[in-house]
């Protein structure tokens, strides 16, 4: 058994180098002596409590005492399970070493619901066998060395039946409380069983815990654990002094544009690495980036230099942009707060009088779209089903085989659709062909290459190509020049330069407010911290909306920019962004403070040494609990609001 076991450690250890070396420009720039060893400490931890974990139903049956597992056959029987068993342990650990690539995290057992409506995810993993061979020979010779050093017991029975039963009794006895120990992580009492969050005691930055961690683990102690924990920082009187997310708008507001259609275009991972003039700096002012469209748009636009995401997939995008709630611990559409009454954008403009609907070109239960826009007071869903019922265009000739509609045809789509819709309205446009698998129309395959080293670009040039024949045709329309349109991305993808690897740079995305009159005068603004769950509330100031609602977010043409911050939850550590610092927080301290203007790559820890870091603690502190509380009591909206 001892050496069975420490064959699970070699497996699991050499399964954790594949996902380092897969991740290899995410990690090793960063890497140092002190970091590995501290990181091969943690990993030993957290190998222990899965492999114990996985290898549960082995051990019982190997050291409970009975003479039925001294027999051939038996062995036969525990050596496919533990084969089979911890097969499965490393077939998550090498998926994860790609999905990592796009969500920064081991995945949890959420992933399943993630991909419950999707069915494509067979040939999605068919695609990805293909392109990571070389992780399938690794598992290939993995199980290999499983089956053949595998090692059974004796089949000899001591004559001696007492001595046998209390040898294996005392086995028994003995080896179990070691098992609970190695499961808990620790054997001091009254400590916690370790959680996916204690991984960060072990490295530098939050993105690292993914190294220490290893995914049955996370999968296993997600399972059943409730995702919103409310933290008592605060008494609720004090609470809400600090930070309230119910925002009680003035009547009178010199911005307001009155009853303005808003034609709101989430990006899918546009990241603001992608948007040349949006990076002066990179390259040594010669970068041109990969959205020349969206370039020439922002000349004529108000964008933030300092704006991000609150998540780092899809899910998370739609609750912060259209609802003012971000992604903390997991997403929104996974956990059962998703049943909590959340009076979204559509919602408080439908007392406006505006009409609402919402296009995206996946299948209409995809990624749980449609079912979140219809609980926040979308009056329409337009998605593939629809697409394929108009006889102007190609149907499924027209899908890409994995996701959705193709963004160039569906993006006309939406133009036919918006032409009949009663003014004044609220469009919501999700595009998706800047997604994996990075496939193109075949029409652009020769025109749009791959360049600059990552496959996602040439698919971001054909969305930039989208926007662009969207724009154009769409100022022809009547409804045009009393519109406001924001462009803003999901989440951020494929990162080239390092300053978008860095622990905040994964989340910079471009926002971006256009009205085609001018109204609102295009500019850069560099005084502000801008991110998604901001639009909403700025929206809806634009708009001259007087009454209360909730949002975790700021109006960003009437707030204070001095009191502007942006919020993120990253492995188990929350981030807030606020003037000119970031700061790090794992829910009971501060782990980390950076001046990320100046250190754009985070190389300066300067935890204890900067004033403002009591204040933004707490503050953050602040929003965790409200965010918490209300998740948990329900509490996402204001009676004034309906």
């Amino acid at each position: 058994m001892a050496t069975n076991l420490l064959l699970v450690y070699v497996v699991m250890m050499i399964s954790r180098v594949a996902f380092f070396l897969e991740n290899w420009s995410t990690f090793a720039p960063f890497m140092s002596w002190q970091l590995f060893r501290d990181m091969f400490h943690g990993a030993l931890a957290f190998d222990t409590s899965a492999i114990l974990y996985v290898n549960s139903l082995y051990l019982v049956l190997t050291l409970f005492p009975f003479h039925l597992k001294e027999t051939a056959w038996f062995h036969r029987i525990l050596n496919w399970l533990c084969v089979l068993t911890n097969s499965l342990a490393v077939a998550s650990n090498l998926v994860d070493a790609v999905y990592f690539q796009y969500t920064g995290r081991r995945s949890t057992i959420t992933v399943f619901s993630e991909f419950a409506n999707e069915g494509n995810i067979t040939s999605i993993f068919l695609i990805e066998f293909a392109r990571h061979w070389y992780l399938v020979l690794t598992f290939a010779v993995i199980v290999a060395l499983l089956w053949i050093c595998f090692r059974s017991p004796s089949n000899s029975v001591w004559k001696k039946r007492w001595h046998y039963y209390v040898v294996q009794t005392v086995s028994v006895l003995v080896l179990t409380p070691l098992a609970i120990v190695g499961i808990r992580g620790s054997a001091t009492a009254g400590t916690r069983p370790i959680t996916i969050s204690n991984a960060n005691q072990y490295v530098n930055r939050p993105i690292e815990s993914a190294v220490v961690l290893n995914t049955p683990f996370s999968m296993i102690r997600s399972i059943g654990k409730s995702v919103y924990v409310t933290p008592d920082y605060f008494v609720s009187e004090q609470l809400a002094t600090i930070y309230t997310p119910e925002r009680k708008p003035s009547p009178s507001d010199s911005l307001a544009m009155g009853r303005k259609n808003v034609v709101i275009l989430i990006v899918e991972s546009m990241s603001k690495e992608y948007v040349g003039s949006l990076n002066p700096d990179i390259d040594g002012g010669s970068y041109k980036g990969y959205m020349p469209f969206v370039d020439s748009l922002l000349k004529r636009s108000l964008t933030f230099e300092y704006s991000f995401a609150n998540g780092r997939i899809s899910m998370d995008a739609m609750p912060s942009i259209l609802a003012g709630l971000p992604m903390f611990v997991e997403p929104f559409f996974l956990t059962p707060a998703s049943l909590n009454d959340v009076h979204g954008l559509p919602h408080l403009l439908k007392q406006k009088g505006y009409f609402s609907a919402f296009f995206h070109g996946g299948h209409n239960i995809s990624m749980g779209f449609s079912a979140f826009a219809h609980s926040i007071g979308y009056d329409r869903y337009f998605g593939l089903d629809e697409y394929c019922r108009s006889k102007k265009y190609g149907g499924m000739d027209d899908f890409d085989g994995k996701w959705a509609i193709w963004d160039e045809p569906f993006l006309q789509f939406t133009l036919d659709k918006m032409a009949s819709l009663p003014e004044p309205f609220l469009t919501t446009v999700f595009t998706a062909s800047s997604h994996h698998p990075y496939r193109l129309p075949e029409q652009y395959l020769d025109s749009l290459v791959e360049e600059g080293g990552q496959p996602i670009h040439k698919c971001v040039r054909y969305t930039d190509l989208s926007l662009r024949r969207f724009f154009e045709r769409a100022e022809r329309q009547k409804w045009y020049k009393n519109t406001i349109f924001v462009i803003v991305a999901d989440h951020t993808n494929q990162p080239s330069h390092p300053e978008y690897k860095t622990d905040l740079g994964v989340y910079r995305v471009p926002i971006i407010f256009f009205t085609p009159n001018g109204t609102l005068k295009p500019q850069l603004r560099s005084d502000v911290i801008a991110q998604q769950t901001d639009i909403t509330p700025s929206l809806l100031h634009l708009l001259g909306y007087d009454k209360p609602y909730v949002a975790f977010g700021c109006d960003l043409f009437a707030d204070d920019p001095m009191e502007s911050w942006a919020v993120n939850w990253n492995n188990g550590v929350y981030q807030l962004v606020k003037g000119d610092y970031l700061l790090q927080f794992d829910g009971e301290k501060t782990t980390a403070v950076y001046e990320f203007k100046c250190d754009p790559l985070l190389k300066r820890n300067l935890i204890g040494k900067v004033e403002k870091q009591a204040a933004m603690e707490q503050f953050l502190k602040a929003v965790i609990q409200q965010y918490m509380s209300r998740m948990n009591e329900n509490r996402l909206t204001v009676a004034d609001d309906d």
